[in-house]
């Protein structure tokens, strides 16, 4: 120890007594035993300065709480320390550590901090507290690369930056109590790859404003997801990271479809401005046709009289015809200078048109630019900032423009002949962490101790100012986004920008805008070259309507700069346009009111003022105006009438019609030449008079102007032409221009050529005027003229409708042919992971922006070097072909956009790539890609694809998203092998057909889909609501969210719409004309539209059983239909009911919907002659019909007489009580009623069934057989399972004469087969009773038996030789197949044991018999014509006169066997 260290302990005595006691040392022995002391400990007092610590040289732990040290000092002596903790003292900096390079924990939390400096050498440091100081900038901490914890909560941080990009070891981080207010700020924490534990809002603190935002927890979840807890809380939950994931891409997808809409505006406006300009040039073009013709006839006749001068050399010659000769040249040169006058003038209208053009383009592209840029502000910061386009209908849109009309005065604009202000679009502005700054801050003055003058009525300090960026001041290129983003800027920052320390802002729009109309005119003034495009170059502005809380104001006092120093108790001042302290501001502020000057002003003077706030707190960005001046002259739109949301596109000058006529004075000056006759092909002889040469080998100079040529077949015959002059002729290609080896001049224009091919072996050609033709495909053209024209140095290709014609003259310049080193270099990543980042570039693009190259191109490169690379973006390096990629086997992102690709190729070695961008190329299929399994985001925009190739899809199984927008697609064929497809771009392209959608009715994860711009958008009816009912899943559609309603009125609208489309879908073909037979049971049918009824002309047969038709609908148009299925519908009429009439009263429509209740319904049924004379027939085809089971209960309703041609009507199943309404069938042959509620038949039942052959009307509640004399052809008859109890009504059958089979199995009159000998003998025709057929025996002992009861009273048995007994064999149920019959109760009929099994029995036999006739009840009509003998063989009659062929055409339907031979 030195004496100066001994003198300065004696000095400090006291303190370090102080600290020997609280450590339990010794004072007088410190100087022994301190040396040994590792740890230290100083609370609360005693320690005022840090002193004596040279006596614990082997000290590793410190700890000072609570003591009132400003600086820490004596350290140096303690260089094994490694905690160090001085805490709520009074710490100013950080300073005397540089010794400590040992340190581990630093704890200097609770101290009046304010930088973070003198760090650099703790690289050992571990944990690092300095929480609760007044640090406002992270800084400092570069070489702390093994800190592991940092806490800065409760500082004044508002940014972070890249100031913790080098601590890639920080585990834990504490930033609560901060004013970050911004996500962007967080995005930089996700660099930090060791990161678990982040507090934001941490429970002692109070939270960041960014905390207070929505999706907070989101933003962090996805950008940061190896985090295990943040703010306190456990989120390593796995669910939780994926739903934060899966949110974001979602609105990464909306703001995806958002940011198209955007661009595709842009493109409908920018094709408005491009027939706005064609039609404005129509004129100048029309107008300089004609005159560059007169001008090249002119100039061949002042060749031609210039040649005749110089050839006639005689004397004589020299009087009259050379001064003729000399004042006809005179005329034709002052001609040729009058039309070159006004060939300048309509090439400067052209110029200017052009210009304007140009200027409302750039207008529309700053438009789409912010739109998109603010479409992605409102992703980066999930929503807190969000724009709203405001119209019309929205009130704060009317108030915002009328405060603007208000505070605009005509009179300050009158130098510039400014009438009004149009408002094009008012954007209204919601940024959630602004407005809560400004709302804190405007509380925080209301609640302070001292009273205000404002703090009684505070909206009286309310106020709406505005602001326009100085452009002349700005650091910026647009200050306006930033503004809207973050607030302005602080006084102090607009001070270092050379404006006053305070923000200007005004109540007059005038006195806003000075500053940048100043700039504006002497920026127009300074720009060399032709006269502007609009005379007014200020005319087009912005500015931005802000909330200002204005508290303490004040004038600005004479003499003094604005200044928050100068008025230290004001939060404002203000500055009057006609105060007369102006004259004595500072020179910035007469320069803001120098139009104050102006004579003749209004009284608005009075109310302008300009003020300057100290605090941007204070002041609230709401509103973006884009607005634009209009002059006198401008008179299309009125300036008080807001406006649409998009601005008009600027008009170029019109023409006058002066103009026209001195177009015509100079076509008519003197001399007026002859029209020579124009030449329709080129010979020998007229190509020498042409050139006024005798051999074809002389011809140097060939002038074929103004003809009407489209060939020139001998042209190359003359092999020393060196000038070729074929314009204004009809030539469209190049053909006959070939192989001329010393042309050098070559005048193609004013022709119609389309392409160059063709063109060849001009060696020596110099120069080629290519003007006013129909070119389109600049590479191609120039690759033809550099390849057969090497020698050109002088190419004019203007007024060509080139595909892109802002890369023309890139292209003629020249290209980058392959890919070479340098540009993989230059334009290559190897990040291994796609940084998580809220931008919708792709990560090729991403990667390239935020990220360095690795590579130096003075380095020498490893081997191997090209296998690291894992990123490359190389647009817009025109390449024709991709090439040396084959050792970029990492490769993931890619993007090869704005070149001059024909082919995907060169990529067969890149397996792993996961996104890939060929946008803006020539490329015509997808070839390529097959290798790529990996591929997940595949977009190839605006190239020249034609077709989807299905096989390659098929090899990229996880591709997710696929944009092919702006090609020349026509069909979505082979997208359905693509079934992993969440997002399809197809806009702009060819696709016409409905049948292309259901391609993509395969792709069940689709949600995003944009067809926008194909004819099918506009060909369609109701064509949004009908791809969302064909494409359920779909979220977006055409860049516009899919509502629930829609969704609901689709399927109100499509739900079971039976069309082509659905057929072509079910079918898998569009071959309607070749069908001929259709089934689509239980397909939720509703409705059939199969229009136009000539594509299935050949249909016959349609099975529709199982639906949800309530009517024929489409059906009754299908021309050729002779078998229709309909059963287990809801068929209620042949056509659509019609609604009830609207002046019946609710219990009227009540009691008219239920038909049983007889009210309202006296005079809605149809009369039958009505029914049958006033009805047009329908579907004179239709043969077989099937309604079975549609709850079908009017027969007079169902309107089924119209269908007059019906041969078999099958209505089974359904709720008929009445037969009525058949009148219309006279050709019926067979009907069915089996299951019904029909209790009995009335007189017109059976009215018009003359020919009838087969009636069913099993199981329903007949008990009288009347009214069926008109059926005099029935051959059959089943009566099964109904009430027939007397054998007297089987009896009135007689009546039916040709009757062969009769079914009463069921009934109570055939409950014991008693009923059989009656039956019979009284049906002599009858061949078939209940299932067994009548022999001649049974006949011959039914006639005894009734002999015998007539006859004899004999009760003894009669036999007759050769007869069996008469037995009463039990009769099977018809059709049942069964061998369980009724046993004959003959002997002991009341024998009730046996009754009740007989009952039993014969309702097992009504459940199976029902169970089977009426299973194969919808395809099976030949059910009904058959019957089981008892020996089991079939009875089957057929219709007489009918061909089965026709009667059973449907597949669905069985066609009963052969009938057997007769018995």
């Amino acid at each position: 120890m030195t004496q100066n260290e001994k003198q300065k302990l004696t000095g400090d005595e006291e303190i370090i007594k102080e600290l020997c006691v609280s450590n339990g040392l010794c004072y007088e022995k410190v100087c022994q035993e301190g040396s040994g002391e590792m740890v230290l400990e100083m609370f609360f007092s005693g320690f005022p300065h840090m002193v004596g610590l040279s006596l614990f040289p082997r000290l590793s732990s410190l700890t000072i709480v609570g003591q009132s040290i400003s600086s820490i000092q004596g350290l140096e002596y303690c260089p094994l320390l490694k905690e160090l903790w001085v805490v709520e003292c009074k710490l100013n900096e950080i300073s005397g550590l540089h010794n400590c390079v040992h340190l581990q924990k630093l704890f200097l939390y609770n101290n009046n901090i304010q930088q973070i400096t003198n760090l650099e050498m703790l690289v050992n440091l571990h944990v690092l507290w300095l929480n609760k100081n007044e640090i406002s900038d992270i800084q400092g901490l570069n070489s702390l690369v093994n800190l592991k914890e940092l806490n800065l909560a409760d500082n004044a941080v508002e940014t972070l930056g890249h100031c913790l990009d080098s601590n890639i070891n920080l585990h834990n981080l504490n930033l609560s109590g901060n004013k970050i207010s911004s996500f962007k700020e967080l995005t930089h924490l996700a660099r930090l790859p060791r990161l678990r534990h982040l507090s934001l809002k941490d429970p002692q603190s109070i939270p960041n404003p960014l905390c207070l935002l929505y999706n907070y927890y989101i933003h962090v979840l996805y950008h940061m997801p190896h985090l295990q807890r943040l703010d306190t809380y456990d989120i390593s939950s796995k669910h939780l990271k994926d739903t934060a994931e899966s949110t974001v891409l979602k609105k990464m997808m909306y703001y995806t479809t958002r940011v198209r809409c955007a661009q595709r505006q842009f493109d409908e406006l920018k094709a408005k401005l491009r027939q706005q300009q064609k039609d404005q040039i129509q004129l100048p073009e029309e107008r300089i046709r004609v005159l560059t013709h007169m001008l090249r006839n002119m100039e061949c006749e002042l060749s031609h009289v210039q040649s005749v001068g110089k050839k006639s050399g005689e004397p004589e010659d020299l009087t009259s015809d050379f001064r003729n000769n000399h004042s006809h040249e005179q005329r034709l040169q002052h001609k040729l200078d009058a039309l070159k006058d006004r060939l300048r003038f309509w090439e400067q209208r052209l110029e200017e048109v052009e210009a304007c053009h140009q200027q409302n383009v750039a207008l529309a592209s700053d438009r789409r630019d912010m739109m998109v840029h603010f479409l992605l502000l409102e992703l980066e910061t999930m929503g807190n900032i969000h724009f709203e386009e405001g119209n019309t209908g929205e009130p704060w849109f009317t108030s915002c423009y009328d405060l603007l009309l208000s505070r605009f005065c005509a009179w300050d604009y009158k130098p510039h002949n400014i009438s009004g202000i149009k408002i094009n679009r008012i954007i209204r502005i919601h940024n959630r962490a602004l407005r809560q700054r400004f709302q804190d801050k405007v509380h925080s003055l209301l609640c302070r101790q001292e009273p205000s003058p404002f703090s009684q009525n505070y909206k009286r300090c309310m106020e709406y100012l505005f602001y326009v960026p100085d452009p002349e001041h700005s650091c910026e290129s647009d200050e306006i986004l930033p503004i809207l983003e973050n607030g302005f800027k602080t006084a102090d920052a607009y001070k270092a920008l050379g404006r006053e320390r305070a923000i200007p802002l005004s109540n007059s729009v005038s006195v806003s805008d000075q500053r940048r109309m100043t700039f504006m005119q002497k920026k127009s003034c300074s720009t060399s070259g032709s006269s502007p495009v609009d005379i007014l170059p200020f005319r087009h502005g912005q500015l931005i309507i802000s909330k200002v809380f204005l508290g303490r104001s004040a004038a600005v006092k004479e003499g003094l700069p604005i200044d928050c120093d100068h008025y230290p108790k004001a939060n404002s001042v203000y500055l009057s346009t006609c105060s007369k302290e102006q004259k004595h501001t500072a020179q910035t502020a007469l320069d803001m009111l120098c139009l104050s000057s102006l004579p003749d002003s209004c009284d608005c003077k009075q109310q302008q003022k300009l003020w300057y706030m100290f605090d941007n707190e204070m002041v609230l960005p709401e509103y973006l105006v884009d607005f634009e001046y209009v002059t006198q002259d401008t008179s299309q739109h009125s300036p008080d009438s807001p406006s649409s949301s998009h601005a008009s596109p600027a008009d170029a000058p019109s023409v006058s019609r002066a103009e026209l006529n001195l177009d015509e004075e100079a076509l008519n000056m003197e001399p007026i030449l002859k029209p020579h006759p124009k030449l329709l092909s080129l010979d020998e002889k007229s190509t020498l008079t042409l050139a006024r040469a005798n051999v074809l080998s002389q011809i140097t100079v060939l002038n074929l102007h103004g003809n009407s040529l489209n060939k020139l077949p001998e042209i190359s015959r003359l092999t020393a032409l060196k000038q070729l002059t074929l314009s204004f002729n009809e030539f469209t290609h190049l053909d006959d221009i070939s192989h001329m080896p010393n042309l050098e001049y070559l005048d193609v224009s004013f022709n119609h050529i389309s392409s160059l091919e063709g063109l060849r072996g001009l060696g020596q050609l110099i120069e080629l005027d290519l003007r006013w033709n129909q070119l389109t495909r600049i590479r191609d053209d120039m690759n033809v003229l550099r390849k057969h024209a090497p020698a050109l140095l002088r190419l004019d290709t203007r007024h060509n409708p080139w595909h892109r014609n802002e890369c023309v003259r890139m292209v003629v310049l020249g290209r980058l042919k392959t890919l070479v080193q340098a540009s993989l270099m230059t334009h290559s990543r190897t990040d291994s992971e796609r940084p998580r980042s809220l931008s919708l570039l792709s990560s090729a693009h991403l990667l390239t922006q935020i990220s360095l190259s690795p590579w130096k191109h003075s380095q020498e490169l490893e081997s191997g070097w090209t296998t690291k690379i894992t990123a490359v973006n190389l647009d817009g390096l025109r390449l024709t072909r991709l090439s040396n990629l084959d050792r970029l086997v990492n490769l993931r992102w890619a993007s090869f956009d704005n070149n001059e690709l024909t082919r995907i190729e060169g990529l067969e070695h890149c397996t792993l790539l996961e996104e890939l961008s060929l946008n803006n190329n020539s490329i015509s299929r997808l070839e390529g890609l097959c290798a790529m399994h990996r591929l997940t985001r595949l977009s190839i925009n605006s190239n020249h694809l034609q077709c989807l190739d299905g096989d390659v899809l098929d090899q990229l199984p996880n591709l997710h998203f696929l944009s092919v927008e702006n090609n020349i697609i026509s069909s979505l064929h082979g997208l359905q092998r693509s079934r992993s497809l969440f997002e399809l771009y197809v806009g702009n392209n060819d696709i016409s057909t409905t049948r292309d959608i259901y391609h993509l009715k395969a792709l069940s994860s689709l949600i995003i889909l944009d067809l926008y711009g194909n004819p099918l958008v506009n060909k369609l009816e109701n064509y949004r609501i009908y791809m969302v009912f064909h494409l359920p899943s779909l979220k977006a559609l055409d860049g516009v969210a899919v509502e629930t309603c829609e969704s609901e009125t689709a399927k109100d609208v499509f739900g079971g719409r039976l069309n082509a489309d659905m057929v072509a879908e079910k079918l898998g073909h569009t071959n309607y004309r070749d069908l001929s037979e259709l089934n689509l049971q239980s397909s939720s049918v509703r409705m059939v539209d199969l229009a136009p009824a000539d594509l299935f002309s050949n249909l016959r047969s349609i099975n529709l059983d199982h639906n949800n038709l309530t009517s024929f609908s489409g059906l009754i148009f299908l021309p050729n239909i002779k078998v229709l299925s309909l059963n287990y519908n809801h068929i209620e009429s042949i056509l659509p009911r019609q609604k009830v009439q609207s002046h019946m009263s609710n219990k009227q429509n009540l009691y008219h919907k239920v038909s049983s209740s007889g009210y309202g319904q006296q005079n809605s049924r149809p009369s039958r002659e009505g029914l049958t004379d006033n009805l047009e027939p329908l579907m004179s085809s239709l043969e077989v019909l099937h309604l079975g089971y549609n709850g079908i209960s009017n027969l007079i309703n169902l309107q089924i007489s119209r269908l007059t041609n019906l041969r078999a009507l099958f209505l089974q199943g359904n709720d008929i009580s009445q037969v009525d309404g058949l009148d219309g069938l006279r050709r019926l042959r067979e009907l069915v009623l089996d299951r019904n509620r029909i209790k009995s038949l009335s007189e017109n039942s059976f009215w018009g069934q003359g020919v009838l052959l087969n009636l069913h009307l099993a199981e329903n509640r007949i008990r009288e057989l009347n009214h069926l004399q008109p059926l005099t052809e029935l051959r059959r008859l089943f009566l099964d399972m109904n009430k027939i109890l007397d054998i007297l009504e089987l009896e009135k059958l007689e009546v039916l004469p040709s009757l062969m089979e009769l079914s009463v199995v069921g009934n109570p009159v055939a409950r014991r087969s008693l009923h059989r000998p009656a039956v019979v003998l009284h049906l002599s025709t009858l061949h078939v009773l209940d299932g067994m057929t009548v022999t001649l025996e049974e006949r011959t002992r039914a006639e005894l038996l009734n002999n015998e009861a007539q006859g004899s009273s004999s009760g003894g048995e009669v036999t007759l030789p050769g007869l069996v007994p008469l037995v009463t064999r039990p009769a099977p149920l018809r059709g049942a197949g069964m061998h369980s019959l009724v046993p004959d109760q003959q002997d002991d009929a009341h024998d009730t044991s046996r009754y009740r099994k007989q009952k039993a029995v014969v309702s097992l036999l009504r459940g199976v018999q029902s169970d089977f006739n009426f299973r194969q009840i919808r395809g099976s009509s030949s059910h009904y014509m058959t019957a089981l003998q008892q020996t089991g063989y079939r009875v089957l009659s057929t219709f007489p006169n009918a061909d089965p062929e026709t009667r059973y055409k449907c597949h669905s339907v069985p066609r009963p066997p052969p009938p057997p031979p007769p018995l």
